[in-house]
């Protein structure tokens, strides 16, 4: 039975099947290196202050880079009875560097110490995320761009309604990406705040430069209150839903993929690299990479779920209940990453099925509304021409005919206000460039918002860059 850092106020040991089921180093392991980093800032501030002798720092320091070396190389067995990676790191330090080791905690508590290194580690994946959502969104707008002359049905209640170009289609999924990518912007501002120095819950009475540990750990702000610093987990809560939006988003574009590459669409083909076969029928191949995207979804949803559950009814401040913050953040962070990098790399090898897309853009009557807005331009009002041109949407439908391979002669039934000219309004590509209001499927509008996105992803990717060096 190892021993404990706090046993000295207990007599009895933690029985076995406590330790087991307590014990979180299972999954907070991957945070060791935030874990070995804080301390580090920490035990340079301790110095600092005179709180410990610059030789102890010294010695504390080399000794925490070693152990990260350790644990690098897999040199290093944390042990369950420990609880924690935090414990297991603080054990082998003192097996490092002896006694002077204990003085590390001194100014700081576990409960501190763990909210300073899932800050740190969720701080360094929204950065990666907010790359990842970069390159997605670059791998939209190129697709658009080389699709730009390629007309699609747009549907209501999956029924089509309208011509739209393909690549205004895909521009839609940029927007909802970059609405994405914004949120986990503004939520990086709320991770990166330091919470080190609130200590259990009431501060510390050493006389601690938080300021100076912020700096050595590139926090821009520090905690301004020491209860919500160890007994918020805010922060957390923001990233999963911004993650549950950009999931959502994720499984939309799934359905899509899995529709249009259905037969009964053939829009698109996936590619042989992002899907799978049929164990027993030799003919199939299965969206298998959009269909899973979709279903992860539901988990991610549920770890926002679950982390909303676990923090509504907790008094201030730190509670054990807290510990199960960290599996439904490892496990968003993995989902979502994972489904990022799989559509980046999807997206531009999608196969399109232009005559498809064409040919299901000029049947079912997705010209009628031009129909009524001709009428209107003549003097009609619009509820009327709605009326008149339903009338001959039902009329065409009996002839087995769409609207545009009706004669004047038929039209003339239903209004007198037909003319030839009416024709030259009712082709696809009329419909979809004479749609010029901000943000329509026009051919203009669509070229603007490419170039637009073009330019602000190119800001995006200086900016990654400029950070990382």
């Amino acid at each position: 039975m190892s021993k404990k850092p706090w046993d000295g106020r207990f007599v009895d040991s933690t029985d076995r099947t406590v330790e087991a089921f307590t014990s979180s180093v299972a999954f907070d392991k991957r945070l060791y290196r935030y874990d070995i980093n804080g301390s580090t800032a920490h035990c340079r501030m301790l110095a600092r202050q005179s709180i410990i002798s610059e030789d102890e720092a010294s010695q504390i320091v080399e000794g925490l880079h070693r152990i990260a070396l350790d644990i690098k190389k897999g040199r290093f067995e944390p042990d369950e009875a420990m609880e924690d990676i935090h414990m297991n790191i603080e054990r082998r330090l003192v097996q490092e560097v002896g006694k002077v080791a204990q003085k590390l905690h001194t100014a700081r508590s576990r409960n501190d110490q763990v909210a300073l290194d899932v800050r740190m580690y969720l701080r360094d994946e929204v950065r990666g995320i907010l790359g990842a959502l970069t390159a997605l969104r670059r791998s939209l707008v190129e697709f658009a761009e080389r699709h730009i002359d390629v007309i699609m049905p747009g549907y209501t209640h999956l029924q089509r309604a309208q011509p739209v170009l393909f690549s205004h289609h895909l521009m839609a999924y940029y927007e909802m990406f970059t609405r994405d990518r914004a949120r986990f912007k503004e939520a990086l501002g709320r991770i990166n705040v330091m919470p080190l120095g609130s200590a259990a819950l009431a501060g510390t009475t050493y006389p601690i430069d938080m300021a100076y540990t912020a700096e050595l750990l590139d926090f821009p702000e520090v905690c301004a209150n020491s209860l919500d610093a160890v007994g918020s987990r805010d922060f957390i809560i923001e990233f999963l839903a911004a993650a549950g939006i950009c999931m959502v988003h994720l499984s939309r574009l799934s359905e899509e993929l899995i529709l249009w590459s259905s037969r009964e669409f053939a829009f698109v083909e996936i590619p042989d690299a992002f899907a799978t076969g049929s164990s027993i029928m030799p003919q199939k191949k299965n969206p298998d990479v959009a269909e899973l995207v979709r279903g992860k979804s539901g988990r991610v949803f549920g770890n926002l779920t679950a982390m909303l559950t676990v923090m509504k009814g907790l008094p201030l401040t730190y509670n054990r209940d807290m510990q199960e913050d960290k599996e439904p953040l490892f496990d968003t962070v993995d989902t979502l990453k994972g489904c990022l990098e799989v559509y980046e790399r999807l997206v531009p090898r999608l196969k399109m099925n232009r005559q498809a897309m064409e040919n299901a853009a000029v049947e079912g009557f997705l010209n009628a509304t031009d129909m009524a807005d001709y009428l209107v331009s003549k003097g009609m009002a619009f509820r009327e021409a709605h009326h008149c041109v339903g009338e001959a949407v039902r009329y065409a439908m009996d002839q087995n005919k769409e609207l545009h391979e009706l004669s004047l002669n038929e039209l003339g039934k239903f209004s007198n206000l037909f003319a030839e000219d009416v024709f030259d309004l009712l082709t696809p590509k009329q419909m979809v460039d004479r749609r010029i209001s901000a943000g329509g499927t026009a051919t203009d509008n669509v070229v603007r918002a490419i170039e637009k996105a073009k330019e602000t992803i190119s800001a995006e990717v200086a900016e990654i860059k400029a950070n990382e060096e």
